[in-house]
């Protein structure tokens, strides 16, 4: 167990597995990065998730995606994605509209609005990614990829 770990948590004696030691330490890199990043989108009034859909919109261009699309595709399941794409609407950076192949679902696209306030983000984010890249060169970055990859199922 690492030692900053153990200062962290307050912790006088380390994990009796290295496993727990791992599982613990990746949530607790991955909550100061959640931190972080909502410290940077945070001037843009704009929550993870927000940024997080709207990544998701550009991505599907003109085509839209509907709610369950959306839903899927979040870094971290969001319980509501409707009041959130309600919220996004209500500031003009997405529109919804009946799908044409099934009316009974809308389909959300970005605005022109909400790719603007997008390239803001990424701007303000690359320069946190710029810093984390000091501390996590491309080699130990791809390694640390596949490695959080076989915890959520994507293989190694």
């Amino acid at each position: 167990m690492g030692t900053a770990l153990l200062r962290r948590l307050e912790m006088t004696k380390p994990f009796a597995r290295p496993v727990e030691d791992a599982v613990v330490s990746v949530m607790v890199a991955a909550a100061a990065l959640e931190r972080e990043f909502d410290r940077a989108l945070e001037p843009l009034d704009l929550t993870d998730a927000q940024y997080n859909v709207l990544r998701i919109l550009r991505g599907a261009r003109a085509a839209g995606h509907p709610r369950d699309a959306v839903a899927r595709r979040m870094v971290r399941p969001a319980p509501d994605v409707t009041r959130l794409l309600d919220r996004l609407a209500a500031r003009g950076l997405v529109v919804r509209a009946r799908g044409e192949s099934d009316r009974r679902h809308s389909v959300a696209r970005i605005t022109d609005a909400g790719l603007a306030l997008l390239a803001r983000a990424d701007r303000v984010l690359e320069g946190r990614l710029d810093a984390l890249e000091r501390l996590l060169p491309p080699a130990r970055a791809r390694v640390l990829s596949r490695i959080c990859e076989s915890l959520y199922g994507g293989g190694a």
